[in-house]
């Protein structure tokens, strides 16, 4: 992959995860029973372990997506968390969320960095992602296309509440 430029996409953080987090609105349907929830607890250390295997390749385009499925939706931040968890560097992670996806679609013209001519798409998070990865499950606004939508349900951890 590394040789060919050909992107990466590990999915290591929400999918089996979330699988396995709404196990009863799944079980019965298709594989969805014991067998293959048994398989999707072992395939969580699988793709951890390809994941920390990847990043020994500093060449590698790695992009940032997860393939959100039914309950999953909104909750990509948990992707970052686990990568960061794994060994990717918090600002390397960023990077694969931004320029480096934005180049995967031919879109990084536009999208994927901060200057001026580029979409003013930002996320904001209440604490510094690069210090504590937790932070982006706390994102207190988003700009896109230059309108701010503030999110007013944020809590903070240093305020009392939970994350």
């Amino acid at each position: 992959m590394e040789e060919r430029g050909t992107y990466y996409d590990p999915n290591i953080g929400l999918v089996l995860q979330n699988y396995l987090e709404h196990k009863p609105a799944f079980y019965g349907s298709g594989n969805y029973n014991d067998e293959g929830f048994a398989f999707m607890e072992k395939g969580i250390a699988i793709v951890s372990d390809t994941f920390r295997k990847a990043l020994a390749h500093k060449k590698l385009k790695i992009v940032y997506g997860t393939d959100a499925t039914a309950g999953a939706n909104g909750r990509n931040y948990e992707e970052f968390i686990a990568r960061v968890k794994i060994g990717q560097a918090p600002m390397d992670a960023v990077v694969s969320a931004t320029s480096v996806s934005a180049e995967s679609l031919g879109m990084e013209k536009r999208i994927g960095t901060i200057a001026p001519g580029f979409d003013a798409d930002i996320v904001a998070f209440d604490g510094n992602p690069l210090q504590d990865p937790t932070a982006v499950r706390r994102a207190v606004f988003v700009m896109k296309g230059g309108r701010v939508f503030k999110n007013v349900n944020v809590k903070s951890p240093g305020r009392g509440a939970t994350p």
